[in-house]
């Protein structure tokens, strides 16, 4: 007989324990742009993902404490960039490595103007573009629905960056 899962865990989860356990569920990369001009911004997420195929839908999820929050409830636009394995330069700085804020992030590489205003990274492998349809707020994050405007990349080319265990990867399907 299976034992209940309640006594394999912690009677209370803690957020680090929650953490290190999540680092280890290995997730695709999207880098999420918002902003016109000089407020663009944006963040590397591991949270992006198709809600409806009918509507076109997506999710992402937002830490309200980010720079990128208030930027997105604003313009009520997003852009999910689905980032190629060589694209972890890219990660990184909207990861804010270097201390990358703001439009600082989107140097080196080459951006296009979408129908909302958000910008999408030439070379990902996708670009969503969104518009903000709903936001739920809960906890420290704020779950974001977008309506899709449009797809545009190079579509089913190359293989996506995944990130797990603390790191940037990439896995070959066969």
């Amino acid at each position: 007989m299976n034992q209940p899962l309640r006594s394999l865990h912690r009677p209370h989860a803690d957020a680090l324990s929650l953490k290190d356990a999540m680092r280890r569920l290995v997730g695709g990369v999207a880098v999420i742009t918002a902003g016109i001009g000089d407020e663009r911004t944006g963040l590397t997420a591991t949270s992006a993902l198709s809600l409806s195929m009918d509507p076109p839908t997506m999710l992402v999820t937002i830490n309200r404490a980010s720079s990128s929050w208030p930027v997105v409830a604003r313009r009520r636009h997003f852009c999910v960039n689905v980032l190629h394995a060589d694209q972890t330069d890219v990660a990184a700085r909207f990861a804010g490595a270097g201390g990358a804020k703001g439009v600082e992030r989107y140097e080196h590489a080459d951006w296009i103007t979408m129908g909302s205003g958000a910008q999408g990274l030439v070379g990902a492998l996708a670009v969503i573009d969104c518009e903000v349809e709903e936001i739920i707020e809960r906890h420290s994050h704020a779950i974001v629905l977008g309506a899709v405007r449009d797809v545009r990349g190079a579509l089913g080319d190359g293989t996506g960056l995944v990130y797990g265990h603390g790191r940037f990867g990439s896995l070959r399907l066969v």
